[in-house]
């Protein structure tokens, strides 16, 4: 079960930068980092580690099983990024 950002995520990079598996983009450097609104983890890479989740001061972050109810959209719009 991969981690899902949604939109309360202010896009500060800690849980990019952190990330065990680099599962989480853009990073700060890539060139659509400044046109996206949030950043996004990629569930094919996330190992569920939660690490990105804890790291979250706003609580952006979610395991995909457990999202609040009207934030289920997250999960797709997360696979999306990386498609």
């Amino acid at each position: 079960m991969a981690y899902v950002v949604t939109d309360a995520c202010i896009k500060d990079f800690i849980c990019v930068v952190e990330c065990a598996t680099a599962a989480i983009a853009p990073q700060p450097a890539d060139p659509d980092a400044g046109s996206v609104s949030q950043v996004f983890i990629n569930p094919d890479e996330c190992i569920d580690c939660g690490n990105c989740a804890t790291l979250c001061e706003q609580n952006a972050i979610y395991p995909q099983d457990d999202l609040p109810s009207g934030k289920t959209v997250f999960a797709e719009m997360n696979r999306a990024y990386f498609q």
